[in-house]
């Protein structure tokens, strides 16, 4: 069956950094894009990043273009989520997320806090 394990997060200051890790298993993983989403305390789940099967092309949204950046290694059927600049509003848990068949997987979810 499909697993997503997720590990990486964690307390960080702001301007910190973070790398999520997501290990990825039961499933083709090299034929699938992977994203990332987060959710806030007391809001919805918000699409963070996207990455091709391939890993050749990646989408962020907008609040974190440029500081985040999404990769995969698709040998260790792996997906990360490198976070610079961090900001207090980047606060959440973040999950990572296969569609697959028109069906949703989740990870367990890894909590990022970045506290003043």
């Amino acid at each position: 069956q499909v697993q997503l394990v997720e590990s990486g997060g964690g307390l960080v200051q702001p301007g910190g950094s973070l790398r999520l890790s997501c290990a990825a298993s039961g499933f083709s993983f090299s034929n699938y894009p992977m994203q990332w989403y987060r959710q806030a305390s007391g809001k919805g789940r918000e699409l963070v990043a996207t990455i091709s099967s391939d890993g050749s092309s990646a989408e962020y949204a907008e609040s974190v273009q440029g500081r985040f950046r999404i990769s995969r290694d698709n040998a260790e059927n792996t997906v990360y989520l490198q976070m610079n600049s961090l900001k207090v509003e980047d606060t959440g848990v973040y999950y990572c997320n296969l569609n697959r068949f028109r069906r949703d997987y989740w990870g367990q979810g890894n909590q990022v806090t970045v506290f003043t």
